[in-house]
């Protein structure tokens, strides 16, 4: 059942204390999530650890899946920036330092910058996976970022396409949603089911080995 309050929720104050208020309630929020889970907590126990009143709480969101939703998409920002992914700089200037960079390079550096991200939010992405077998609100906007992200791949994919670098024959979004995933799930299972985190760079060494394989690309010293 839904953790909701009475009434609507109004547009919270624009005022700096309002906007404090809001953002601590916010962190208040991811902390108890990752401590009790999506299903355990209660509006109250977000209030108190923010130490604002129970009402407070109901100035700036309607209920725990609204503070929930906030949460994951700030934190699904950081996951999916421009930065990550095969796709990471692709939109350089010719020229530029970055567009210079060869693609094996930067599924390279891609893959790492992911995984220290996901590693910063593990303990969230534990949640994120609880709460997207039931909310169609929070499957939806996950949906959204995923999108965004594959997007940006099959972009690269299509650019070194047309460079002669990757083998014309593949589809860029689906040869992007299917490494991806790979990676992805990959990640999940290493860091939040704790597969095995003895060994984090063959892991990764491997991941990128598989990307540019698929992709037919010339390994460089810096990739495997």
């Amino acid at each position: 059942m839904a953790d909701t309050g009475a009434g609507e929720n109004p547009q919270a104050p624009l005022t700096e204390r309002g906007a404090r208020t809001r953002e601590r309630l916010i962190a208040a929020a991811r902390e108890v999530f990752e401590e009790r889970g999506f299903l355990d907590t209660r509006v109250a126990h977000i209030a108190r650890h923010a130490k604002v009143a129970y009402g407070s709480f109901y100035t700036y969101f309607p209920s725990k899946e609204a503070v929930f939703l906030e949460v994951a998409d700030r934190l699904f920002e950081d996951m999916t920036r421009p930065s990550l992914g095969p796709g990471a700089d692709t939109d350089s200037a010719p020229g530029s330092a970055s567009a210079s960079t060869e693609p094996a390079v930067r599924v390279r550096r891609a893959n790492r910058a992911y995984y220290e991200a996901y590693r910063r939010n593990a303990k969230m992405m534990a949640i994120i996976e609880q709460v997207s077998t039931f909310n169609e609100e929070f499957q939806e906007m996950r949906r959204k970022h995923r999108a965004e992200s594959v997007g940006r791949s099959a972009r690269a994919i299509e650019r070194w396409q047309r460079a002669g670098l990757v083998d014309s024959d593949l589809d860029p979004e689906m040869t992007a949603r299917a490494l991806a995933a790979m990676v992805d799930h990959s990640l999940y299972l290493w860091l939040v089911q704790g597969d095995d985190t003895s060994d984090t760079e063959r892991l990764l060494d491997t991941l990128d080995a598989l990307n540019v394989r698929a992709l037919g690309l010339r390994p460089t010293p810096e990739s495997p």
